[in-house]
């Protein structure tokens, strides 16, 4: 039997072959195939038995048999992966490895980005095969993100003022994230919508009549994921004190209020600090500049916006303002909080990983 007798024969290495075995453990390019076959060299150079290597690199017994027997019969060249079944490939590493380096460092001439086209064109490979290419690397050239760093200087406290009341809400208390939606706009379409038919999704016109904007306050309950709502025609200071005596209206009587809105001006002005002095269970807790994304009720506005607003059609404020009220109670009916899980360590460490690429020499 193979595996007994690569198991009796004794494995003896040259020094050559231990340098090569030694570098291919070591190499961080090295395929961790092949790496695992060299250590599997090495371990039963120093002595033992299969079972005995097998336990030591937490392997299979016959994956041990296998490749020292491989290695007695064919040395280095044993250790090579075997030639696969079907077609041989017809693009080279030199070829894939050009993709990858042209669609990260450079840029076709008169244009910012590659497509799968222009980049096969070059290479000298088919347009699909360059964009498996892309697939096997997870680049995904035709697409594009923005970001914007807060310029707060006390942005590491707010972070981790806000994500603390996500994390571990106080006792006794409650932790609203309040917002605005403002202009939310009454749109009727210039047509009647077609409503989808197998095979051809709901279409409507492309242009639209205005019927007037109303804003909404809303206030997300970040322990049940309910919301206290209010509709104006504007949002002042004054109305934005108005959505907090709501708040206070509807909120149990003994528990602490704490509020997590943004930096608007309206939030800020004197009539709402005079409301806050004569009501001190409330606390205002400020989201750092440009980090709305911090906010739990932004994450609802995305709902409203993508289940009510984007397809609704309103032919006045009235059918506008009886929509919305709908689906609030709707959401109220079946609400589920928001899972927050990211640490105020992992925000900030990400938000230091993006300055550092940011003052790198090449950017």
């Amino acid at each position: 039997m193979v595996v007994g007798d690569s198991r009796l024969e004794p494995l003896v290495l040259s020094e050559t072959e231990r340098q090569v075995l030694g570098n291919w453990v070591k190499r961080r390019t090295t395929a961790q195939g092949l790496a695992l076959r060299a250590r599997i060299v090495l371990a039963c150079a120093e002595g033992g038995p299969n079972l005995a290597v097998a336990a030591r690199l937490s392997v299979n017994r016959g994956t041990v048999a296998k490749w020292r027997a491989r290695f007695l019969r064919d040395r280095l060249d044993g250790l090579a992966d075997e030639p696969r079944p079907g077609v041989p490939r017809t693009i080279t590493d030199s070829q894939v490895e050009e993709v990858v380096v042209r669609t990260l460092e450079e840029t076709p001439p008169g244009g910012t980005h590659w497509s799968k086209r222009e980049l096969a064109k070059v290479v000298g490979i088919s347009p699909a095969s360059v964009l498996r290419i892309w697939h096997a690397f997870g680049l995904q050239p035709w697409r594009t993100e923005t970001f914007k760093i807060s310029p707060d200087p006390f942005l590491i406290d707010k972070i981790r003022d806000v994500v603390g009341l996500y994390l571990a809400p106080p006792a006794n208390a409650v932790v609203f994230a309040v917002d605005e939606k403002p202009q939310i706009q009454a749109l009727e379409r210039t047509a009647p919508v077609l409503p989808m038919i197998p095979g051809v999704p709901e279409r409507r016109s492309f242009d639209y009549v205005r019927h007037g904007t109303v804003d909404l306050f809303a206030a997300l309950d970040t322990a049940t994921g309910k919301v206290i709502t209010r509709l104006s025609s504007q949002h002042r200071a004054v109305d934005f004190r108005d959505f907090l005596n709501e708040i206070d209206r509807q909120t149990e009587p003994g528990l602490a209020v704490h509020v997590i809105c943004d930096n608007l001006s309206a939030h800020k002005a004197p009539v709402v600090h005079k409301w806050l002095l004569a009501h001190p269970r409330f606390q205002l807790h400020f989201t750092p500049t440009y980090s709305s994304w911090i906010n739990q009720v932004e994450r609802w506005f995305a709902e409203l916006e993508r289940r009510c607003l984007q397809r609704g059609v309103f032919c006045s404020l009235d059918d506008l303002r009886t929509a919305l009220e709908n689906w609030i109670k709707v959401w109220n009916d079946g609400a589920r909080p928001f899972k927050w899980t990211k640490t105020a360590d992992q925000i900030l460490d990400r938000i230091c990983r993006y300055c550092s690429r940011i003052s790198e020499p090449d950017h």
